[in-house]
């Protein structure tokens, strides 16, 4: 099932990321923050994105004052709205903010405690879907030129997708993708994660195929959990009963150490485009190369989960002039 990676990796001492830039979406709280510390600790400028300004602010200040010097700002970001994605992805081109150039996106936000009834998005998308899924194929797509023409400087740009461990957990084949037939919480989630997983090496494969220089990898990571994460105030606060709840589950992690398998997939120059990536034992552990999910495997699979998100998001990916863009 699991394929080892380079053991010498160190999450605790990653490449001089000094001249690089990093959008992460839902960095406010969780693994998006913990993965933004880490990335602004190695000397990235890093953007955190997010749907709730007091939150952000709160992330903002949080990471400030854990790591010196950081270099960060906010970007006001809700990824299952388009006209929200679409603005703040205009924001990133337009060069508003400190740096002109991208180098990776890490697509992290996202929806893991569902809703027991079946809610929708203003524009009439399954809300679990929208978010974990469709809004991030928006973004990629807006922001794929700005990443390509980055990728000229420094041979490669990359994406990020946030896979889950439950895809491996025996659910069938993503159809009824809106989940109008029937909806369940948990089968919402992890379907909207199959589909994450199966966009995320569809896209790599794409991307190849049209000379773009830009990686797409996925990474899980594993069972990370709030009550084994350590107090951060604005960020992570967990309550004395979460604490002991989450206290007595011996094959969790903290939120900071999963966000060790997305870093590494943003960061590490061994990693290949279209890879998957997470703990050692599943749930915990260092992070290595795994093999995908069978859906994700699957091309036929993939090839219908992408033109799905097409057709429901009324968005193809620039590949074209992605490419003329890293030329």
């Amino acid at each position: 099932m699991i394929t080892r990676g380079p053991a010498d990796w160190d999450p605790g001492a990653l490449p001089d990321l000094s001249g690089r830039m990093y959008l992460v979406t839902g960095a406010n709280a969780g693994l998006g923050y913990f993965a933004s510390e880490k990335l602004a600790a190695a000397g990235a400028h890093v953007i955190l994105s997010g749907r709730h300004p007091n939150r952000l602010a709160a992330a903002h200040d949080a990471l400030e004052a854990r790591v010196p010097g950081a270099s960060v700002e906010t970007l006001l970001l809700d990824v299952s709205n388009p006209g929200s994605i679409r603005a703040a992805a205009a924001s990133v081109r337009g060069g508003l903010f400190s740096r002109s150039r991208l180098d990776g996106v890490l697509l992290n936000a996202g929806i893991v405690h569902t809703p027991r009834t079946r809610e929708l998005t203003r524009d009439g998308r399954e809300l679990v879907f929208a978010t974990n899924a469709l809004g991030h194929f928006v973004l990629a797509a807006e922001l794929l030129t700005t990443l390509a023409k980055s990728a000229a400087r420094r041979e490669h740009s990359r994406l990020v997708w946030l896979g889950s461990v439950s895809t491996h957990l025996g659910i069938g084949e993503p159809t009824d993708f809106q989940l109008e037939r029937r909806y369940e919480a948990w089968h919402a989630y992890v379907q909207s994660k199959l589909v994450v997983h199966a966009l995320g090496i569809e896209a790599d494969a794409r991307l190849r195929a049209a000379d773009v220089p830009v990686d797409s990898v996925v990474a899980h990571p594993g069972y990370s959990i709030g009550g084994r994460t350590e107090m951060v105030t604005g960020v992570n606060e967990p309550s004395r009963w979460k604490r002991l709840r989450d206290g007595v589950q011996p094959w969790a992690q903290s939120k900071k150490r999963g966000a060790d398998a997305l870093v590494r997939a943003l960061t590490d120059p061994d990693v290949r485009g279209g890879e998957y990536w997470g703990p050692k034992f599943w749930t915990q552990g260092r992070t290595v190369r795994q093999r995908p999910s069978r859906w994700a495997a699957d091309r036929d699979v993939r090839t219908r989960v992408w033109e799905e998100c097409e057709r429901l998001t009324g968005t193809e990916w620039p590949f074209a002039r992605a490419a003329r863009a890293a030329r």
